[in-house]
């Protein structure tokens, strides 16, 4: 039961997360690994490493830091999140996806669970980062609320 309410919460907040314009074309894929994290009851923190892979250019490293606002209960051992990469065009320069992005949050692990981080920012305010971030966690979790995620370029 617990299950389905999260799948069907993770799949409003993915249709909810289409780009608001149409003009928006998927550049690539990034994905973020990182350690544990600890919910504090209130929200969590949690440092990543990122790759973007961009489906033109190069590869490109960032780092991350994940905040999470709202219920947050339990503690992870490993995430791995990974986003489709929306933009206004097609080709993104290095560095491009650096900033801020806030959005929304859910998700649950009792063992391996799943969770969705739905996020727009960066350069201008004009790049989504979409589920296919679905999250992979091991450990005991749940979570729902706001999420902002501070991404950094590594040349």
């Amino acid at each position: 039961m617990i299950r389905s309410s999260l799948f069907a919460g993770l799949l409003l907040a993915s249709l909810s997360a289409v780009p608001a314009s149409a003009q928006q074309i998927q550049t690539g894929v990034l994905e973020c690994r990182g350690g544990g994290s600890v919910g504090f009851i209130i929200g969590s923190v949690t440092e990543l490493s990122c790759i973007y892979r961009p489906d033109m250019g190069p590869r490109q490293l960032y780092t991350a830091v994940l905040r999470r606002a709202g219920v947050d209960l339990g503690g992870t051992a490993v995430s791995s999140l990974v986003w489709a990469v929306f933009a206004p065009t097609q080709q993104l320069g290095l560095g491009d996806l650096s900033g801020n992005y806030g959005g929304v949050t859910a998700g649950a692990a009792v063992g391996v669970g799943l969770g969705a981080n739905v996020l727009y920012g960066g350069s201008n305010n004009s790049v989504a980062l979409q589920p296919l971030s679905v999250e992979g966690q091991v450990g005991l979790n749940v979570f729902g609320g706001l999420a902002g995620l501070e991404l950094r370029f590594q040349p």
